[in-house]
C-alpha cells in the first residue's frame, strides 16, 4: 500500500497558484527527488505535504498506517538558526517533543532514542558541544538525528546539502542513502543536484509550469523534462 498519494493538487499562497495538477505516489522505501527551477513550487509542495499549507485543489492522502506525525522534516537553515544556543543533545532531544508519552521513563526512553540516532549519524562525541560551534555538516547531521527522533518512517529534506563543502556534501548524501537502504526510511528530497538524483533516487518529480513529470530515474534521464543544459550527468 502507498504511504502517500498526491492527486491533482494545485499549490499556492497569498492567492497565487505556483503549480497545478501535481500527482505522484510514494511507496515505502522510496527515494523521491523533487527537482525544478526556482519558483516552480518545490518548497510550497513540501509545506503542503507537512500540512503547513492547504492545497488549493486536489487531495493528499496518507496510507499504509502513516499518520501526519510519522513525517519528519529537515528544512533549510537560516543564518539565525545556525547560531541556536543549545547543546547538540538538546537539539536532538527536541525531536522527541511530539511523542505522546510522558514521565520519568518517557524521558529516559527519549534520551536513549536521541543517543541511538546520534550514534547512527556519528555525532555522539558532539553531545555536549554547542550547536552554534559546529561545522555546517555537523549541524545538518544534528538536525537529521533530530528528525529521526520524531519519526523513522518518512523524511522530507529541503536542500539538505545547501552551503556544505564537497566532502560534507558527499558524507551527508551517503548517510541519507544508508538510512533509506538499510533502515527503510522513505526519503523525499528537494535538490538542484542532478548528479545526486541520478546516483541515489529511484523516483523523480520534476516541477515546472508545464505538467509536472513523475516517473523513475531511468525514464527521467531520457525524457523531455531532463535538463541537459545543467550538464555534469551522463
Amino acid at each position: 500500500m502507498s504511504q502517500m498519494i498526491c492527486r491533482e493538487v494545485s499549490l499556492g499562497y497569498d492567492g497565487a497558484t505556483v503549480a497545478s495538477h501535481v500527482s505522484f505516489t510514494v511507496e515505502k522505501g522510496d527515494y523521491l527527488c523533487i527537482v525544478g527551477e526556482n519558483g516552480s513550487g518545490k518548497s510550497t509542495l513540501m509545506k503542503t505535504l507537512l500540512r503547513l499549507r492547504q492545497p488549493l485543489e486536489g487531495e493528499i492522502v496518507l496510507g499504509d498506517g502513516i499518520r501526519q506525525s510519522d513525517i519528519g522534516y529537515l528544512p533549510q537553515q537560516s543564518e539565525t538558526q545556525k547560531d541556536f544556543p543549545a547543546s547538540v543533545m538538546e537539539v536532538v532531544l527536541s525531536g522527541c517533543v511530539g511523542r505522546s508519552d510522558f514521565g520519568f521513563f518517557a524521558k529516559r526512553k527519549n534520551r536513549i532514542t536521541a543517543h541511538d540516532n546520534m550514534a547512527r549519524l556519528g555525532i555522539c562525541s558532539l553531545a555536549s558541544r554547542s550547536y552554534s560551534e559546529l561545522s555546517g555538516g555537523q549541524q545538518q547531521r544534528t538536525l537529521l538525528a533530530r528528525a529521526l527522533c520524531a519519526t523513522e518512517k518518512i523524511l522530507l529534506l529541503d536542500e539538505p546539502v545547501a552551503g556544505l563543502d564537497p566532502h560534507a556534501t558527499e558524507e551527508l548524501y551517503e548517510t541519507i542513502a544508508r538510512l533509506n537502504r538499510e533502515s527503510g526510511v522513505t526519503i523525499l528530497m528537494i535538490t538542484h543536484d542532478l548528479g545526486a538524483v541520478m546516483r541515489y533516487a529511484n523516483r523523480v518529480l520534476h516541477m515546472s509550469a508545464t505538467p509536472t513529470f513523475y516517473s523513475s530515474v531511468e525514464e527521467y534521464r531520457t525524457s523531455m523534462a531532463f535538463p541537459l543544459r545543467e550538464g555534469g550527468v551522463s
